[in-house]
C-alpha cells in the first residue's frame, strides 16, 4: 500500500473532472446541445392525396434542417431524395421528423416512392 508520503500525490477533484471532459470533448461526446438546435431550421410539408404540399421548399444554406413530414392519406408513403440521402416510410395517419445537415446552395429533389407519379417536390438551399 502506497503511502501519500513516499512522493504519490492523488490528483484534485478538479484535475480529474477536466480531465474527464477534455477526453470527452476529444471523443466527440460533448455537444454544444441547445446551441445546434438554434441553428436549425423547422420546414414541415404534408402528403395528401399522394402529393406534396408545398411541393417547392426554400431553405437558408448552411443550416441544418428539421423536416417533418405528416402523412395525411391512409396509405403509407415513402419519402426518398438520392441527392439527401434519406429514405423514410411514414405510415399512414402519422407524422415523421428527418433531420438534414447543412446543405450548400443548390436544388434537392424528393419524391415519394410508392406514388412517384405524383409525389414529387424540390427543396431548394439558398
Amino acid at each position: 500500500m502506497h503511502s501519500y508520503s513516499q512522493g504519490f500525490r492523488m490528483p484534485s477533484r478538479r484535475a480529474l473532472l477536466m480531465s474527464g471532459a477534455l477526453a470527452a470533448a476529444a471523443l466527440g461526446l460533448v455537444s454544444s446541445g441547445p446551441a445546434l438546435a438554434a441553428d436549425e431550421v423547422d420546414v414541415t410539408i404534408s402528403i395528401k392525396d399522394h402529393k406534396f404540399d408545398p411541393a417547392e421548399v426554400k431553405v437558408p444554406a448552411g443550416k441544418a434542417i428539421k423536416l417533418t413530414v405528416k402523412n395525411l392519406d391512409a396509405s403509407a408513403e415513402e419519402f426518398e431524395s438520392k441527392p439527401l440521402k434519406v429514405e423514410k416510410v411514414i405510415a399512414g395517419k402519422a407524422t415523421a421528423v428527418i433531420r438534414l445537415k447543412p446543405l450548400t446552395k443548390g436544388t434537392y429533389k424528393f419524391f415519394g416512392e410508392y406514388h412517384e407519379k405524383t409525389a414529387q417536390g424540390v427543396l431548394i438551399a439558398e
